[in-house]
């Protein structure tokens, strides 16, 4: 390809809004261009490497035994009502209505259209597994869409979903699906790891996600050093203490805190660690509040708190209720003279806790050297109620936590019956009876993939692709095409070569100066580049130099292809 006849279009500065270093270098070199917020086109540039992304993802989806059709972007209502996701998806499905005022959406994922096609031709546990994929658009009406492809409104996605006659079969199509994915991301050469995760919206009993490992990702995880175990922040089991409650050695006082209502402002007044406090967290389920006990240097982790008997749905406790409940506004709240009727509910670190300080429940006041049994009831229920930090023990007891930031591009759900019961997808087992399907489904975000990539691989100059993701896999560099026939002849020749041994080669022969050239070439992050000029051809030599090399290597002119691919084997 000859870059006269390519469409690129690279920018010496990226717009100010773009925050991510994947947003800013997408748009720099012309990968994409924003029509709208959250709305994007695809360029040539950037349409080469998700169309790599695309064949990696099909070439393994076929290899697990999965089969490909393609279903459609916009979606009825009615099915959407069969599931129940109708009411419970929030504003991000965008509804609409067409000529004849019929309800329909713009799909975010396709389990509703996939079960209908699952209840209306798999009748036979005969005919099952199977497993079904598209790559097709998705859209999201996000509040805020921002970092470019990264949180976008339209997206390309590629969904598969799992047909079994039981759970054990379930679980082995998910095994699959799983191995899948982390071929496909080796493959891509990202740096990943899987971690367990909550369902949410989707719903099921198990999910792992697939995270790239990047500084900028928005996803917390926990993981081991030691072992494989990871998981998602919301989903990290903080493991109980070991140690026992030791026996009191203060007794309670009330001390003065004038103004002084956090636990860091109060722990700095009293001259002690922060994990000496505790805090109280006020949530409002089930008609009433409830009084949650966290350390001081803790946070909540909404999504344990939600799982827990008696607080689904749960919401934060209005100030009004808070003081009605308590006698006393925010800030100054503790476990010690609660009303008997109010659930206590204590994070497992808390449980171990003794001498800690509290609020006093009155106004600029709080308690240290407060006990529980002693000073206070005991909680009545005592879970895990915190996110994990590092230096936690692992949950495989292999050692400690650490923690990292990942990107999401993949995750696998295990769905079971979940939406095959709600729209009666059966199938006749061998005696004869009619049984749900159980479903797995599984999501790659293709156009997220090259995002999370770019984060994972770039520098000061610009993109550093992976070469199963380059638009090209090498650039040659002409300087002086436009006015010396031996520099135009030996690219011509080199070019020539190169795409008849299958290597997608990029030739610059727009004539402009080497800082220009140098600069595109390395901002789209072409994994080799050839320079050729007059000078070098001289001495029957052109220069080689790698994405990741600080120098270039001098190569004879008649071994440059054959040189090149020696680099390509490597």
């Amino acid at each position: 390809m000859h870059v006269s006849r390519f469409f690129l279009s690279t920018l010496k500065e990226a717009p100010a809004e773009a925050e991510l270093a994947s947003h800013r270098l997408m748009l720099r070199s012309g990968m994409i261009k924003r029509v709208s917020a959250g709305i994007y086109t695809w360029m040539p540039l950037g349409l080469r490497v998700l169309r790599k992304v695309e064949a990696v993802v099909r070439e393994e989806m076929n290899r697990a035994g999965a089969i490909e059709l393609l279903m459609p972007v916009i979606q009825p209502a009615e099915l959407w009502q069969e599931s129940g996701r109708w009411d419970k998806y929030g504003p991000e499905l965008l509804r609409l209505k067409d000529r004849h005022q019929r309800d329909f959406i713009m799909q975010p994922t396709s389990e509703e259209v996939v079960t209908d096609i699952a209840r209306k031709d798999l009748k036979s546990y005969r005919q099952l597994p199977v497993n079904l994929y598209h790559i097709q658009v998705k859209f999201r009406d996000e509040v805020r869409p921002r970092f470019g492809v990264m949180r976008s409104r339209e997206f390309i996605m590629k969904d598969a979903y799992s047909f079994d006659v039981d759970t054990a079969g379930m679980l082995q199509s998910y095994r699959l699906m799983y191995d899948a994915y982390a071929r496909i991301f080796t493959r891509l050469g990202l740096q990943f790891r899987a971690v367990a995760a909550d369902t949410g919206q989707i719903g099921g009993s198990a999910s792992d996600e697939f995270q790239v490992l990047a500084d900028s990702g928005e996803d917390a995880i926990a993981w081991c050093p030691a072992s494989d175990y990871a998981a998602n922040l919301e989903l990290a089991e903080a493991v109980a203490p070991h140690a026992h409650r030791a026996v009191p050695a203060e007794p309670m006082q009330k001390v003065a805190t004038p103004g002084m209502s956090t636990c860091e402002d109060v722990a700095a007044l009293l001259q002690l660690p922060l994990g000496r406090t505790v805090k109280c967290i006020m949530l409002h389920a089930g008609g009433r509040v409830h009084m949650l006990l966290l350390r001081g240097d803790h946070s909540l982790n909404e999504v344990k708190v939600g799982k827990l008997d008696g607080l689904e749905g749960f919401r934060w406790a209005s100030e009004a209720e808070i003081t009605a409940a308590t006698g006393c506004a925010p800030g100054y709240l503790g476990p010690v003279g609660i009303a008997e009727d109010m659930p206590l509910i204590a994070d497992r670190t808390v449980a171990v806790m003794s001498d800690f300080v509290c609020g006093a429940n009155e106004a600029d006041y709080h308690l240290r050297g407060v006990n529980f049994g002693r000073d206070c009831r005991e909680p009545d229920r005592v879970a895990d109620i915190r996110n994990v930090v590092a230096g936690d023990p692992s949950p495989d007891g292999q050692g400690d936590l650490a923690i990292a930031r990942g990107i999401e591009v993949g995750h696998v759900f295990a769905l079971g019956t979940v939406y095959s019961a709600a729209m009666g997808a059966t199938f006749l087992d061998a005696a004869g009876q009619p049984q749900p399907m159980q479903m797995g489904c599984y999501g790659i975000g293709m156009t997220r993939v090259v995002a999370a990539a770019i984060e994972q691989h770039c520098d000061d100059k610009g993109i550093v692709w992976p070469e199963p993701l380059a638009p090209f896999t090498v650039a040659i560099a002409a300087i002086g095409y436009d006015r010396s026939d031996a520099v135009r002849a030996a690219a011509e020749q080199l070019h020539g070569e190169l795409e008849a041994a299958g290597i997608e080669v990029l030739l610059d022969d727009r004539g402009e100066r080497p800082g220009v050239m140098f600069a595109d070439l390395e901002l789209i992050g072409i994994p080799h580049r050839v320079t050729i000029g007059d000078r070098g051809l001289k001495e029957g030599k052109v220069e080689y130099q790698g994405r990741r090399e600080t120098q270039p290597t001098a190569v004879p002119l008649a071994d440059a292809a054959a040189f090149l691919q020696s680099k390509l084997c490597g």
